[in-house]
């Protein structure tokens, strides 16, 4: 007989079964809905019939620029309507009095396994001005608390590049340092030069082998442009399931006609898109993108920092989110918005072994409700969260977990 770490019992899973889950070495052994047998076990647990879900998958997130943990700063609005340059401007001389990224970080990732996230990727500043400064501290912040999260960084280019002298290398350095992707932000818009932008991304993720995560906000017919070229790009440089790009904000704002092409392209060529649903901005059509076979997934995004007030970690609210701006009333639709922060930001992100199955990793979020729809209409607490079998979130608390 199999020994087992810990046996969860009456765990009502999400088409309503109540089974029992054996977990051994951060591993789902087996999933019954009769009493099994096992060899030795460590720790019982019984969960009196609430649904256990898949871990909560953080698609994209800045761990770098938050000021949870640290004193409130109220928010300062772009002068004449939004810019990102003049967003950043601000950032940067608000993080200049900030406590160290290390403080604020450790406190949005407690906040964040407290919500029930058990995987994120955090994009991380990297310019001319600030270096590595915002990447190193993330790294063993990664580290730090790996036994309570998975965190994927992707070397993030905030200022641009062409724009920012010296970014290129920089960008270069921390995917040869550790960054697991690299990232991009606004080719045409910020940087002015589409080509020069995109040869500088796709030149270090071919020759590193890494992912490809690119914010993109230009809008319109420009926009459209550009997610047509990362596809392109994507398609001949074999990186198909590793490409990624944030926002896509001109796939909102045309019409259905244009992003049913563009849809079938991005298909094609295998990049996802994030989206967050953000404020009152144009966003994808979620339920067009997916009917056309593009992996749609979503995050928080900025979370209480110089770009927005607002945000708790909470994904399961970000879905709620997306569903209510998406006018999703039925059970499909809210499943839909269930898979953007669970099964599909996983494949986003490349985690094969995801789910509440056997052979799956014991990444599991405990909570009060009776399926995922109520779960994301309802957003239920105080939750339980699991880490490879471990509890690391008690009734919504975090918890101290060893090495």
């Amino acid at each position: 007989m199999t020994p087992i770490d810990t046996l969860l019992r009456n765990a009502r899973l999400a088409d309503g079964r109540i089974v029992e889950i054996a977990v051994r070495d951060g591993r789902i052994v087996a999933i019954a809905s009769s009493p099994e047998s096992y060899g030795a076990i460590g720790e019982t647990r019984d969960l009196g019939g609430r649904l256990v879900l898949p871990g909560m998958v953080e698609g994209h997130i800045h761990l770098d620029k938050c000021f949870i943990g640290d004193d409130w700063k109220p928010h300062r609005p772009c002068t004449r309507g939004f810019n990102v340059r003049e967003r950043v401007k601000f950032e940067k001389e608000a993080l200049a009095g900030a406590k160290p990224i290390e403080v604020r970080a450790a406190a949005l990732i407690d906040l964040c396994v407290s919500q029930g996230t058990t995987h994120m990727r955090s994009h991380v500043d990297v310019d001319a001005e600030v270096g590595l400064r915002h990447f190193e501290p993330i790294m063993a912040a990664r580290e730090a608390h790996r036994n309570r999260v998975s965190i994927q960084i992707v070397a993030f280019p905030q200022s641009g590049i062409l724009t920012s002298p010296g970014t290129a290398e920089l960008l270069d350095e921390a995917v040869r340092a550790g960054a697991d992707l690299v990232g991009g932000l606004d080719p045409a818009g910020h940087d002015g030069d589409v080509t020069g932008h995109l040869d500088v991304v796709f030149g270090i993720a071919e020759r590193h082998g890494v992912g490809i995560d690119i914010h993109l906000h230009d809008g319109g017919q420009q926009g459209i442009s550009e997610i047509e070229e990362i596809a392109r790009r994507t398609k001949a440089s074999g990186l198909g399931g590793k490409v990624a790009i944030s926002h896509a904000y001109a796939l909102g704002e045309v019409t259905r006609d244009e992003v049913q092409r563009t849809a079938h392209r991005l298909a094609e060529a295998g990049v996802a898109i994030l989206t967050n649903a953000p404020g009152a901005r144009p966003f994808p059509p979620v339920l067009l993108l997916r009917d056309a076979g593009v992996n749609v997934f979503s995050g928080n995004d900025n979370i209480r920092d110089s770009w927005w007030p607002y945000g708790d970690g909470d994904l399961l609210e970000r879905a709620m989110l997306i569903g209510y701006r998406s006018g999703f009333n039925t059970d499909e639709q809210l499943a839909a918005a269930f898979d953007m922060v669970t099964a599909n930001a996983a494949r986003a992100l490349g985690l094969a072994e995801y789910g509440v199955r056997a052979g799956g990793t014991a990444d599991f979020v405990v909570l009060d409700a009776v399926n995922v729809q109520e779960a994301v209409v309802a957003r239920p607490k105080p939750r339980d969260v699991y880490k490879k079998g471990r509890l690391v979130a008690n009734a919504s608390t975090p918890m101290a977990v060893a090495s």
